[in-house]
């Protein structure tokens, strides 16, 4: 069984950082991705970021510039997110992609006061 847990959110002023964190437990292959979704209240989950386990990395429109996704280990993916906006608060989720089944954090909240 697979778990995937987030840290990392929270309340950032407009221009601020935030890292995102997140580790994957329980049965990881070795071909797999992960990545970063967001979602507002009201819309659907966006992408942010991802990245495969041979780290090939693909960004949002939103993303791109300013988000930096990395592969810390095998299990583990951050996202740096500089230059934050109002625009950027949501709930984000960590996705873990492997043999065609998508699982998902439980989200962290972000919120870019203006």
């Amino acid at each position: 069984q697979v778990q995937v847990v987030e840290s990392g959110g929270g309340l950032v002023q407009a221009g601020g950082s935030l890292r995102l964190s997140c580790i994957v437990s329980g049965d990881i292959f070795s071909d797999n991705s992960m990545g970063w979704y967001r979602q507002t209240l009201g819309n659907q989950r966006e992408l942010v970021a991802r990245i495969t386990s041979s780290g090939g990395a693909l960004y949002g429109d939103s993303a791109k510039g300013r988000f930096t996704i990395s592969r810390d280990s095998p299990n583990t993916v951050s996202l740096q997110m500089n230059s934050l906006t109002p625009d950027d608060t949501a709930v984000y989720y960590c996705n873990f992609y492997v043999h065609f089944r998508n699982y998902w954090g439980q989200g962290t909240q972000v919120t870019v006061s203006s």
